[in-house]
Parts: structure tokens; C-alpha cells; sequence
């Protein structure tokens, strides 16, 4: 577990701590979603050890941040972070997608507190991230939510409508981050609906829009730190993460197969020996 006075250092830690048990927990259930798991281990490390850092009290909190994984599938991932800052115990983490497990292949909200959202159906995290922020506003909270989409998610027309309305109704409490790996199931998003470049049409639905290498855990820092700011004004913002999908991984890096895909005993000792050296 981190400590509140967070470093950079610390942060990269973190990271590739994520990225050693999300092949850990592919490996042992047999199945799973490494590629966008791997690319998002930054965004959560930055998230949870650095702007949300919650404490044996967060869950009853009400004046604390929300965060939405929508991309569902990246749960192993989410678990990870989950159990580096002490909301999931770690041994927990081997029964991933076993019947039972509070720990299921996405996000099951009616299983495990600490998820915000049960997800997987792509395309409704943001809608319901526009609800719960909404609510703070109306009632006072400080809190913000963070909603994490993947950039094939986008092809959901209702993320279009969430960002609307997200837009209308100013809701500066309200942060998109946008895992932009540029590749989906079916494989590159430039081949399937390519939305590029995001930024001028987030702006055009009433988003202010910053972007980061999202391996870089410094310009993640910054730009949390931008989106918390409350500059400029009263509008939703959106981060926009430029990253790899299978980050960590030679074999899987921009590689749309291992989307989903199991891991050999010998890809996996490659993985964590690769993951461990970087």
C-alpha cells in the first residue's frame, strides 16, 4: 500500500504492480482481458494513489470522489488498484472470475463495495457518471467522479448523449478519461469508426479537453491536477490518455488478439519477467 505523501516513484511502482497482478490474475483464471487492462494501469495508479487516495473510511464518505470504470473489461486491472490501496485484499485477487468471487470478469457492483458501477455493457458508465454528478452538485457534495471509457467505447452513440448532457448542464465535478489505446475487439479503431481526433468534437458538446501520454504518470498528475482545478469554468473535462494497448508486454503491445485471450505458462513467465524489467 502507497502512502499519502505520493512521489512520481511511487506512482510508477504502483503501476507496474497493477500490471504484474493483472497477469497474475489472467493466468490463474485461465481468461480474462489483458490488453486493456495493461494499457490503463497508469490512469488507475494515478487515480488511486494519487487524487482519490481512499482510506479505511472512503465507502462512507459522502463528500468523497467516485470513480467509473466503464470499459468493464479492464476489471482485473481495477482489482489490482483496488487491493494496492487496501480495498480488496490481495489473496482475493486469485479467485478472479471464479463462481462465487466477488471478484467476476466486470465489475459487479452487488458483490463488491468498492465498485462503483456494475459495467461491461459498453457505453453506460459515462451516462450514469452524469447522474452521479448531478446529484453531488444538487446536494452539496464535493466530491467528484471520474469515469474511465476506452476509445472503441466511443463508437456508443449513448456516450454521445451522456456527453451532451454532461455538457449542458456544466458539470465541472465531472471527469471523462479516455483510454485511447486505438484498438478494440475487432481490432484498430481506425478501421472501425474512427472518431479522431476527439478533442474537437468534446469541445463542440461543451468539454474542455486536455491530453497526456497516458504512460506518463508525471503528465497524468498534471493533468488531474488540471481537471480539479475548476479552471476553465463551469464545464465537464475530459483527459484524453494516449496509450498502448498490452503496455508492458512486447507480444501484446498494439496487438488486437490479446483484447481477450488466456495466457500460456511460458507467455506468462515472458510477461511477468518483461513487466518486472521495465
Amino acid at each position: 500500500m502507497i502512502q499519502r505523501d505520493v512521489t512520481i516513484a511511487q506512482l510508477d511502482d504502483l503501476a507496474r504492480s497493477i500490471r504484474r497482478d493483472v497477469i497474475e490474475e489472467i493466468r490463474t483464471a485461465g481468461s480474462g482481458h489483458p490488453g486493456g487492462s495493461l494499457s490503463c494501469a497508469e490512469i488507475l495508479a494515478v487515480l488511486y494513489g494519487y487524487v482519490v487516495q481512499p482510506g479505511p473510511d472512503w465507502l462512507s464518505r459522502p463528500d468523497r470522489d467516485h470513480v467509473i470504470l466503464s470499459k468493464g473489461h479492464a476489471a482485473p486491472a481495477l482489482y489490482a488498484a483496488l487491493a494496492e490501496v487496501g480495498l480488496v485484499d490481495r489473496e482475493e485477487l486469485g479467485t478472479l472470475r471464479q463462481l462465487g468471487s466477488r471478484l467476476q470478469g466486470h465489475p459487479d457492483v452487488t458483490r463488491l463495495a468498492a465498485v462503483e458501477m456494475s459495467t461491461g455493457s459498453l457505453g453506460q458508465g459515462l451516462s450514469v457518471g452524469v447522474g452521479m454528478a448531478w446529484r453531488l452538485r444538487a446536494t452539496g457534495g464535493a466530491g467528484r467522479v471520474f469515469v474511465i471509457l476506452g476509445d472503441g467505447e466511443l463508437d456508443s452513440g449513448q456516450v454521445w448523449e451522456a456527453l451532451s448532457l454532461g455538457g449542458v448542464l456544466g458539470l465541472e465535478n465531472l471527469v471523462a478519461i479516455v483510454d485511447a489505446n486505438e484498438i478494440q475487439n475487432d481490432g484498430p479503431v481506425a478501421g472501425i469508426l474512427d472518431l479522431r481526433p476527439y478533442g474537437p468534437k468534446l469541445q463542440a458538446f461543451g468539454w474542455a479537453v486536455r491530453e497526456a501520454n497516458g504512460h506518463d504518470t508525471g503528465e497524468l498528475v498534471a493533468a488531474m491536477d488540471w481537471a480539479r482545478s475548476g479552471e476553465p469554468g463551469a464545464r465537464p473535462r475530459c483527459v484524453i490518455a494516449h496509450t498502448v494497448k498490452g503496455r508492458g508486454v512486447s507480444f501484446m503491445e498494439g496487438r488486437p488478439e490479446w483484447h481477450s485471450h488466456a495466457l500460456t505458462l511460458e507467455q506468462y513467465e515472458r510477461a511477468v519477467e518483461e513487466v518486472e524489467r521495465r
